[in-house]
């Protein structure tokens, strides 16, 4: 009975065998000179046929290597490193125009309406399955993709055909997905060019896809922005560059979203003001909150003339004050100085009025600023980079010139912006009385020197204005009033404007001095304003030269997810697994050999010879619990014992021996 059940099973193996075989010799192997004509008919006599070959070797080059058991269903199989970037690179350069051909779409551009317009025709119900295949399956490949300029390459190609998801609800939802992950995560240019794929996609697609793009990228900085040092801050200045970008496609949408987010960040400010509690302390006093207001400052300072976007500004006037105020200590000074310039840019874009020169002065009058540094000099403190400072720095000479100069230029920044208004010399006499009594208390003399220095230019602009509006005859509350000194604005001649310009530099050059390195997000920059070769940013972007770039060397066989390199694959690891056990084999060797000559030696001792010794199998058959000692280890025990008893003896009898001598 076991040799016909040995007998079935070899024949059921070789059975096997054979399918897998026939199967194989069945499917066509796609080569270059198919893909090449292919190509050829397609473009001098665009034939559907030959699209539809493509289509099929597309769809085999995308889910090559794949695990799934649709291989059966394919009769093409690959193929070379070689042929699969040829197709790669001919369906992503060559496919949108010929789809857009096939339907009878304009060569470039296009919203949802012309797409809702096309479904009702015979073109769209006869090749809308090669626009489906064509989207599909690059999503698919773009998912399995690890490099970043394949990546970017990918979603710079499907840019064009962006318009084509209206169609798709489902492939829509999951390409804001992916394109989202990559721009929070990736690295060079991948963020750009996925940023431009949703920007247009919220263009060309319309309200389907703002609202998703909207929550979507907002959740995404905040996952990105929650753990922050000196160099990450540039890549997440770009984050928030990119989403006020994209938050100007649809501003009435955008306002939605904005007061929903910022009426959550109300709200945890008003729970910490209600609780008094550490924890609720500590979700106000981190970076992912303090980033999120950066992010609406820089939105509502970008659309401050906009109606939509304007009424916003008093409500985050109102948190960012908030939160200034929280916790009122010298450790969260960092933070107290952030808050402050958010609301010296919101003031100079929205040209309204915010007291900030209060929790500033308020900083000056403090203890740790006013008595001498007992920590000694102390490390350079980068406050632009931190939220919080440690107890033994507040206490170093380092950390008090840091903050009374940061108190000095957002001081005059936000009297320089009030420098020009006809109640000049009112609005600052409160501050210009509190510095001047800061100058009297503090004992350090480099304050002193530069409080009088900003002392005097108040006093100089005083007299500006002061002698400016001796010659006008409207009232304080008169609409007049906002032309007072226009001229002298759009100059810069009032003496805390040129101060400013001055302090500027100063503060420039001592933060360049304080960075260690840079982050380049993008080709060349961290900021979004700036170009990127390759990248056209305006809505109708599509003939620009990258449309018709070759892109050699971008599907190069370094990366090819198939077989070949899983079988690859497969072969280092079980060599690798064959070196282990080759090591395992002879470190269980040696430690055989370490046990044998271990029992040997105890054998002598007892027996005196090495005759009667055990080998190492009779050693592994005899089960010893490890709790009880075997006989050879009691014995081993015992004649040591002996030994050192038989020593002390023969010790004690010398020493009598030289007492009875002495």
């Amino acid at each position: 009975m076991e040799e016909d059940e040995e007998t079935d099973a070899h024949h059921v193996e070789h059975i096997g065998s054979v399918a897998e075989k026939q199967e194989k010799s069945s499917r066509r192997v796609i080569t270059s000179a198919m893909i090449d004509s292919w190509c050829n008919s397609i473009q001098e006599n665009g034939r559907v046929g030959a699209v539809r070959s493509l289509m099929n070797a597309f769809r085999t080059a995308c889910h090559y290597g794949d695990d799934s058991g649709d291989e059966s269903l394919t009769k093409l199989s690959i193929m070379s490193s070689s042929v699969f970037n040829k197709i790669m690179l001919f369906v992503l350069n060559e496919m949108d125009g010929i789809l857009r051909g096939l339907v009878k779409l304009p060569p470039s551009g296009g919203k949802k309406e012309l797409i809702i317009d096309l479904m009702r025709t015979k073109q769209w119900k006869s090749y809308n399955h090669l626009v489906k295949s064509y989207l599909g399956n690059a999503l698919h490949v773009l998912n399995q993709m690890t490099d970043a300029e394949m990546i970017s390459f990918t979603i710079r190609r499907l840019r064009y055909s962006s318009v084509f998801l209206a169609a798709f609800p489902s492939l829509l939802r999951k390409y804001i997905k992916v394109v989202l992950h990559f721009w929070g995560t990736g690295g060079g240019a991948l963020p750009v060019v996925s940023f431009l794929f949703l920007r247009d996609l919220c263009i060309r697609v319309g309200s389907d896809c703002t609202d998703e793009c909207f929550k979507g990228i907002y959740k995404a900085y905040v996952l990105n922005c929650q753990f922050v040092n000196a160099t990450k801050l540039h890549h997440i200045q770009f984050l928030g560059n990119c989403i006020t970008e994209l938050l100007g496609v649809d501003l009435p949408a955008a306002y939605q979203h904005a007061f929903v987010f910022i009426r959550q960040l109300a709200n945890i400010l008003r729970k910490a003001l209600n609780t008094r509690t550490k924890e609720a302390f500590r979700k106000v006093y981190e970076w992912k909150y303090m980033n999120c207001l950066e992010l609406w400052t820089g939105a509502i300072c970008a659309y401050s003339s906009e109606a939509d976007f304007r009424p916003l500004a008093y409500p985050l006037t109102q948190i960012i004050s908030g939160v200034a105020r929280l916790v009122p200590t010298a450790r969260y000074f960092p933070l107290r100085l952030r808050c402050v310039r958010m609301l010296n840019r919101i003031a100079a874009s929205s040209g309204t009025f915010i007291p900030v020169s209060l929790p500033l002065l308020d900083m000056l009058e403090m203890k740790e600023l006013n008595r001498p540094p007992t920590g000694g000099v102390g490390k350079a403190v980068d406050l632009l980079a931190a939220l919080k400072v440690s107890k033994p720095t507040l206490k170093t000479r380092s950390f008090q010139e840091a903050c009374v100069f940061s108190v000095i230029e957002s001081l005059s920044e936000h009297l320089a912006q009030w420098s020009y208004s006809v109640a000049f010399f009112e609005l600052s006499f409160v501050p210009a009385v509190r510095l001047r009594n800061f100058c009297k208390s503090t004992k350090v003399e480099r304050f002193r020197r530069e409080m009088r220095q900003l002392i005097h230019q108040i006093d100089a602009n005083s007299k500006f204005t002061n002698e400016k509006r001796m010659s006008v005859s409207f009232l304080p509350n008169d609409p007049a009033a906002s032309s007072f000194l226009e001229d002298e604005k759009m100059v810069g001649a009032s003496p805390l404007s040129q101060y400013v310009a001055t302090l500027r530099q100063r503060v420039q050059q001592r933060n360049d001095s304080l960075k260690e390195s840079s982050v380049l997000v993008g080709e060349q920059s961290s900021i979004f304003g700036k170009k990127t070769p390759g990248i056209d940013r305006d809505d109708d972007a599509d003939d620009d030269d990258t449309r018709n770039e070759a892109g050699a060397t971008v599907f190069s066989s370094a990366w090819l997810p198939g077989r070949d390199y899983k079988t690859k694959q497969l072969k280092d690891e079980k060599r690798k697994k064959k070196k282990r056990l080759k090591e395992l084999h002879e470190e269980s060797a040696m430690d055989e050999d370490v046990v044998g000559d271990l029992i040997l030696t105890s054998d002598e001792d007892e027996d005196g010879s090495m005759n009667d010794t055990p080998s190492v199998g009779d050693f592994k058959t005899e089960a010893v619990h490890p709790k009880e000692p075997s006989k050879k280890q009691k014995l081993s025990v015992d004649l040591s014992k002996k030994k050192t008893k038989f020593h002390s003896k023969k010790s004690k009898k010398r020493k009598r021996a030289n007492l009875h001598a002495i």
